[in-house]
C-alpha cells in the first residue's frame, strides 16, 4: 500500500537537499511546519502577519533550533520571511497567546475578535516557517524555500468529507476560527494523503481476497458482518486492519497536529480529546521512516495483535447501555461510565469515522450507515444537544445513569464484583475562610455515585493504577490525572442499618489515615489522591442504608464527597507532626507565601508560634530574610555542593527540596545518588511532598505542583536505583 500510494502521489512530497553542517546530500523530509497568517488590521501595515505560539524547534540540549522572523520593510506591504537559527541563545517570544495576538511587522495588538472574524470571512492563510528533515546523525532544521510552497499547492484531492463539525461541542474551539467542516482540519496534500490510502484499503483486500484462494483458503460466500469464515472474511478482516492504520494515519496528518519541541516528533491530534485551534501546525510526510509515517501506523497494530489475550471465542454486541436483556443474570460488568459533560465522544469520533466509513462501509453496512456518528443516544450533559439548557442536560443524563446501572444491578452476578473504572478529576471547590474548612466536589462524581448507590450497591474496594502515559502532552507542565481508580463494587446488605453524620466523621478518621498510608506507600500520584480515597470513604458512606444528618435527613453523596476531602485534609495535616519544627514552619509559610517574598514580621510571628527562630532558620538555609523581607530559598538557589552528613541542621523540608533539584538536574540517577545518602530519612521527604502537593493543589500553584506530583511518580525508579549495591573497590596487590 506504502509504495503504491507513494507511485501514485510521491511527486508531493520531494526531498531536499541538506546543507553541508548537516553532512550534505539529499534527504527525506519529516515535517513541514507552518505558520497560520492574517492581514494586519492596522491600515498602515497590512503585513501578514504570522500567528505563532512558539518558535522553538528544538529543545533538545547540544542541538538547540530555532525560527527567527525577519521582516522585509523594503516591500509594500512588508513581508516576513523565516531563518533557522541554532546553538546558543533562544527565540523571541510567540507572537500568539492567551490575550490575543500581535503583529510581528508593526507591533501592533490585534485581539482575537478580529482574527476570528478573518477566519470567517476569508479564511486563514498559513506560511512555511521551517523543513524538518532526516539528517545523517538526527533532524536537520532548514529554511523554507519556494520552491517546498508551490509543490505543497500541487495538491488536487479528489474527494473531501463534506460533512460539518457541530456548531457547538465539549472541546472544539476551530469553528471559531471559520474552520466549519471537517475537511478544513486537513491541508490539500493531507486529504489527497489519505484519500489515496483509503482507496487502497479496498485495493488491497480485493489482492488479499485472490492470494487467499489461491493459497487453498475455502471461501464461503459471505462477509464478516454475515458471520464468514472463509477467504472473503479474511480478506475483509485484514481490509479492517489497514482501515485502522489509515485512521491512525489521520491522527498524526491534520491541520491541528504540532511540533513537539523536546521530543522533536509530531504531536499528534488528539494528545487529548478535544480538536483545539493550533496556530503553528506540523505537516508530516506520511512517506518517511520517521515520525507519523504510515508504516509506523501498521507497526502499531502488529503489536496489538501480536499481544491479543484471547484464545477462545467472543462476541461484540453495539447497543445503548440502557436497553440491555434483563432476561439474562448472569453477567460480570466492568465498565467505564461517561464522564457527565467532560468529553463529547461522539462529536471527536466524527474525525476518525469519516475515512473508517470511506475504506469499510461496503464490508460494515449495518455500522456505517449513517453519514456521522450516531449522537442522539449517548449519555452526556451537554446542553447544546438541549438548545442551551443545562437542567435539561443534566436530567438526561443523570436519568439515563440511573437507567443503566438498574439494569447492570438486575442481571449482575452477584457472586462476583462489579468494577467500575473513572478517571475523572475532582474540580469544584469550595473554601470556607472563617473556619479553614476546604472541600471539593465534582458533579461527574457525584451523579455516578448517587446512580451507583441508589441501585443498592456499596464500595468495598479502590483500586489505583496507572492508565496514562507520562509524556502526553496533557500531563506536561499540568495536574492531569495519570492514574484510572477502579471502584470495587458488591450488593449492600439488606440489614444495612443507619448511622448519624458524627459517626460517619468518627468512622472515616479511623479508615482513612490507613487508607492513604497503603496509597502514599505505595507511591499513588499526589494528583491522584483525592480521587483514591473517595474508595474507602465512600466506602464508609455506602455500607450504611442512611447517613442520617442533624435534622433527621439523608446525607447527600454530595455532602459526603466534601466531607471526606476535609478528612483527607485534615489526615494530610496531622502528618506535619512527625516534622522537625523548622519544616513544620516551613510549611505553614509556604501555605500562605508559597516560594514568594513576604513580610519579615510575619515570618517572625510565624516562628514564635513554632518555636524557632528567624536567624535558625536561616543556618538551617531553608530561608533568606533583609530588607525587611523573609523568602524560602527555591531551588535554584540551593548549595550545589550540599552533603546531608554534614548538615547539622538537617530539615525534612530541605530533603525535599534537593532532591526535585537532583531529579529536574539529573534526573532518577542523580536523585537515586542523593536518597542513598539520605537513607531511611527520605521516607520523611515523601511524606511531605504529599502534603506540599496538596497545599499546591488547592491555591492553584500548577507549575510547583508539578514538581512535588514529578517526584513522587519517579520515587520507585529513584528508590531502586538507590538501592543497587555500590560497586566494590579492588583487593590491594599485598605483593605476594
Amino acid at each position: 500500500m506504502r509504495d503504491e500510494a507513494h507511485r501514485q502521489i510521491g511527486h508531493l512530497y520531494p526531498k531536499v537537499q541538506l546543507p553541508d553542517e548537516y553532512g550534505g546530500g539529499e534527504a527525506t523530509v519529516i515535517a513541514w511546519l507552518w505558520a497560520r497568517t492574517v492581514t494586519c488590521p492596522n491600515p498602515a501595515c497590512s503585513a501578514e502577519m504570522p500567528l505563532v505560539r512558539s518558535f522553538w524547534l528544538s529543545k533538545k540540549k547540544g542541538r538547540e533550533a530555532w525560527v527567527e522572523p525577519v521582516v522585509d520593510k523594503n516591500r509594500n506591504p512588508a513581508k516576513v520571511r523565516f531563518e533557522v537559527r541554532h546553538g546558543t541563545g533562544k527565540p523571541r517570544d510567540g507572537t500568539v497567546n492567551r490575550q490575543g495576538a500581535r503583529c510581528i511587522v508593526c507591533g501592533a495588538p490585534v485581539p482575537f475578535e478580529y482574527v476570528r472574524k478573518q477566519g470567517k470571512e476569508v479564511g486563514l492563510g498559513a506560511n512555511l516557517m521551517a523543513v524538518v528533515a532526516e539528517g545523517k546523525s538526527g533532524r536537520a532544521y532548514l529554511e523554507p524555500d519556494e520552491e517546498q510552497v508551490r509543490i505543497s499547492k500541487k495538491a488536487k484531492p479528489s474527494w473531501v468529507p463534506d460533512s460539518y463539525l457541530p456548531e457547538k461541542a465539549l472541546g472544539f474551539r476551530v469553528q471559531l476560527y471559520g474552520m466549519n467542516k471537517h475537511a478544513d482540519l486537513f491541508t490539500p496534500r493531507q486529504l489527497v494523503a489519505l484519500t489515496t490510502f483509503s482507496d487502497l484499503v479496498g485495493e488491497a483486500r480485493e489482492k488479499v481476497f485472490a492470494d487467499a484462494k489461491q493459497a487453498g483458503l475455502p471461501d464461503d460466500g459471505r462477509g464478516l458482518e454475515a458471520g464468514g469464515t472463509g477467504a472473503h472474511a479474511y480478506a475483509e478482516a485484514v481490509a479492517t486492519y489497514l482501515a485502522f492504520a489509515v485512521d491512525r494515519s489521520a491522527d498524526y496528518n491534520s491541520a491541528i497536529s504540532s511540533w513537539s519541541t523536546t521530543r522533536q516528533t509530531i504531536r499528534n491530534t488528539f494528545s487529548r480529546q478535544a480538536i483545539p485551534m493550533v496556530w503553528d501546525y506540523a505537516e508530516c510526510n506520511i512517506f518517511s521512516i520517521s515520525t507519523g509515517n504510515f508504516l509506523g501506523a501498521i507497526e502499531w497494530i502488529i503489536k496489538v495483535i501480536h499481544t491479543f489475550p484471547a484464545i477462545a471465542e467472543g462476541f461484540v454486541t453495539q447497543l445503548n447501555a440502557k436497553d440491555l436483556n434483563t432476561n439474562n443474570f448472569n453477567y460480570l460488568f466492568s465498565t467505564d461510565p461517561p464522564y457527565y459533560d467532560n468529553i463529547g465522544y461522539a462529536d471527536l469520533s466524527d474525525f476518525f469515522y469519516i475515512w473508517l466509513r470511506r475504506s469499510l462501509k461496503n464490508i460494515y453496512p449495518s455500522i456505517f450507515k449513517t453519514m456521522l456518528v450516531p449522537k442522539e443516544q449517548e449519555l452526556v450533559a451537554t446542553p447544546y444537544r438541549f438548545n442551551g439548557n443545562k437542567s435539561e442536560a443534566k436530567s438526561f443524563f443523570e436519568m439515563g445513569l440511573k437507567e443503566a446501572f438498574k439494569k447492570i444491578s438486575e442481571m449482575q452476578n452477584h457472586n462476583y464484583p462489579l468494577t467500575i473504572y473513572y478517571a475523572f478529576k475532582q474540580q469544584e471547590s469550595n473554601e470556607d475562610n472563617d473556619n479553614g474548612l476546604f472541600s471539593v466536589t465534582s458533579t461527574g462524581w457525584e451523579t455516578m455515585l448517587e446512580a451507583l448507590l441508589k441501585d443498592g450497591f456499596t464500595i468495598i474496594g479502590t483500586w489505583p493504577f496507572r492508565t496514562e502515559l507520562v509524556n502526553r502532552p496533557i500531563s506536561i507542565g499540568t495536574n492531569a490525572l495519570a492514574s484510572s481508580i477502579v471502584l470495587v463494587c458488591r450488593k449492600r446488605s439488606e440489614s444495612a442499618s443507619t448511622i448519624t453524620r458524627r459517626d460517619f466523621i468518627k468512622e472515616l478518621k479511623v479508615e482513612l489515615p490507613p487508607a492513604l498510608r497503603m496509597l502514599q506507600k505505595g507511591n499513588i500520584a499526589p494528583v491522584d489522591l483525592a480521587q483514591s480515597v473517595i474508595g474507602p470513604g465512600m466506602s464508609v458512606f455506602s455500607r450504611y442504608e442512611k447517613v442520617l444528618e442533624a435534622d433527621g435527613t439523608a446525607m447527600t453523596v454530595r455532602m459526603a464527597l466534601s466531607l471526606i476531602n476535609q478528612v483527607l485534609d485534615d489526615v494530610l495535616a496531622e502528618q506535619e507532626g512527625e516534622f522537625d519544627p523548622d519544616t513544620r514552619w516551613a510549611l505553614a509559610w509556604f501555605q500562605q507565601f508559597g516560594m514568594n517574598e513576604g513580610p519579615f514580621g510575619d515570618a517572625e510571628t510565624l516562628s514564635k508560634a513554632k518555636n524557632v527562630s528567624v536567624q535558625g532558620l536561616v543556618e538551617a538555609g531553608i530561608l533568606t530574610a533583609r530588607g525587611g523581607k523573609a523568602r524560602l530559598i527555591p531551588r535554584e538557589g540551593l548549595l550545589e555542593d550540599w552533603d546531608p552528613s554534614r548538615d547539622t541542621r538537617l530539615t525534612v523540608w530541605e530533603m525535599t527540596q534537593y532532591l526535585i533539584r537532583a531529579l529536574e538536574k539529573g534526573g532518577e540517577e542523580k536523585a537515586s545518588e542523593l536518597l542513598r545518602k539520605l537513607g531511611l530519612r527520605g521516607e520523611a521527604a515523601r511524606d511531605l511532598t504529599y502534603r506540599l502537593y496538596s497545599i499546591c493543589d488547592r491555591k492553584n500553584r500548577t507549575r510547583e505542583a508539578l514538581a512535588y506530583n514529578t517526584l513522587i511518580t519517579s520515587w520507585p525508579e529513584i528508590a531502586r536505583l538507590a538501592l543497587r549495591s555500590t560497586p566494590e573497590s579492588p583487593q590491594p596487590d599485598l605483593g605476594f
